[in-house]
C-alpha cells in the first residue's frame, strides 16, 4: 500500500514539475521582452522545489521499490526534456 502511495505522489510531482518547466515558455519572454522578471522568478522557485521533490521521490522509489537503475536514470533525464515527464507518466508511471 505504501509503495502505491509513493508512486501516486511521484506521478503528481512529475506532472507538476513538467507543467512548471513548460511555464518557462511564458515567463522567460515576459522577462526578456516586457521587462517583467517577477513571474520568471516565482516559476523558477516553484520549479526548483518541484525538481528537488521529483529527484528525491525518484531516489526513494529506486531504493524501496527496486526499480532498475536504467529506468530511474531515464526518468531523471526525461525531467530535463520538455514534455518528458508527461511521456514518462504515460509510458512508465501508470499502474
Amino acid at each position: 500500500m505504501e509503495k502505491t502511495n509513493l508512486l501516486r505522489k511521484f506521478r503528481l510531482i512529475a506532472l507538476l514539475e513538467g507543467c512548471s518547466y513548460l511555464s518557462f515558455g511564458i515567463t522567460v519572454p515576459l522577462r526578456e521582452f516586457l521587462d517583467m522578471p517577477m513571474p520568471n522568478k516565482i516559476v523558477g522557485w516553484i520549479h526548483g522545489v518541484l525538481f528537488i521533490a521529483y529527484s528525491l521521490l525518484l531516489l526513494q522509489l529506486f531504493l524501496k521499490k527496486q526499480w532498475r537503475f536504467n529506468t530511474c536514470l531515464l526518468l531523471f533525464i526525461l525531467s530535463f526534456v520538455p514534455f518528458g515527464t508527461f511521456w514518462a507518466d504515460k509510458r512508465y508511471l501508470r499502474e
